[in-house]
C-alpha cells in the first residue's frame, strides 16, 4: 500500500519554529515529525510514499536526500501555491490513482493507531474513504450514525453544523488526520485549486457512504509548541 504524507502546510501555530522551517521537521525527542511518520508507516510494511511540500519544501527534500529516503521509495509533490489537503491530494493524483487503496496522514499527527485494523475495516466497508476518529477534545467534530457512517459536521465553539439529515442521536467524534482512501474518489471530487478534503467528504456523505473507524490509540496533534512537550511523554 502507498501512503501520502501531507507536509505542505505553513504550520503557523508552531511559530516561531515555522518562521524558518517546515512544520514536518519539528523535533520530538530529537526526531522530526516527518521521520517519525515515515518509520511509523514502515513498521506496517509501507515503503512507497508521496509527500507534498510547499512551505520551506526544499528543506524537506534535502532532509530526505541526507537520510537516503530512509530506504523507501519517495515521490515529492511540489506545490507552487499552497493547496490545502483537498487541493494537495488532487495535485498528487498522478502518484496515487492506480486502482489501489492508499493511506493519508498529516505530518503533524503522531499516533500509535493500528493501521492494519484501519485498512481491514476500510476494505470490509468498500467505500470511498474511511476516516480514523476518536473521542477526544477538538473544536470541530464529525457526526456519525449508529453504523459509523458520516452524517455531519459540528463546530463545537460556534454551534455551526452541516448535516446530511436531522437526528439528535449522532455520535460526535474528532478526526484523527489519518484516512484510508480508494482512488475512485478522484472521479467524485468536484472542487479544484485550494480546498479542504473534508469539504469533499461532507459533500460525498449526501450520496455515498464515508465511514468512520473508531479507535482509542494515543494521538497528538503537534500543531502548537506546547504539544511538543506532551508528545515527548508518549513518543520516545
Amino acid at each position: 500500500m502507498k501512503a501520502m504524507i501531507f507536509a505542505a502546510g505553513k504550520g503557523t501555530r508552531l511559530r516561531p519554529f515555522t518562521d524558518a522551517h517546515p512544520k514536518a521537521l519539528a523535533l520530538v525527542n530529537g526526531v522530526s515529525l516527518l521521520e517519525r511518520n515515515i518509520r511509523y508507516l514502515q513498521s506496517y510494511g509501507i515503503q512507497d510514499f508521496v509527500i507534498n511540500v510547499h512551505h520551506f519544501g526544499e528543506q524537506i527534500i534535502d532532509f530526505l536526500k541526507i537520510n537516503k529516503n530512509f530506504g523507501a521509495k519517495i515521490e515529492i509533490s511540489i506545490e507552487k501555491d499552497l493547496l490545502e489537503t483537498g487541493g494537495g491530494l488532487v495535485f498528487a493524483r498522478q502518484f496515487l490513482d492506480h486502482e489501489e487503496d492508499f493511506l493519508i496522514i498529516n505530518a503533524d499527527i503522531l499516533t500509535d493507531l493500528n493501521l492494519n485494523n484501519l485498512v481491514r475495516y476500510h476494505k470490509q466497508k468498500q467505500d470511498y474513504a474511511t476516516l480514523a476518529v476518536s473521542d477526544r477534545l477538538s473544536s470541530r467534530k464529525l457526526l456519525f450514525n449508529d453504523e459509523m457512517i458520516l452524517r455531519g459536521w459540528l463546530n463545537v465553539e460556534t454551534g455551526e453544523q452541516r448535516l446530511a439529515e436531522h437526528n439528535k442521536g449522532f455520535r460526535a467524534l474528532a478526526f484523527s488526520g489519518v484516512h484510508c482512501v480508494h482512488p475512485e474518489i478522484f472521479k467524485k471530487i468536484k472542487r479544484t485549486g485550494k480546498f479542504s478534503i473534508m469539504e469533499e467528504y461532507l459533500d460525498l456523505m449526501l450520496t455515498e457512504h464515508i465511514h468512520g473507524y473508531y479507535h482509542e490509540a494515543h494521538l497528538i496533534d503537534v500543531g502548537k509548541p506546547e504539544a511538543i512537550e506532551m508528545a515527548e511523554k508518549h513518543f520516545k
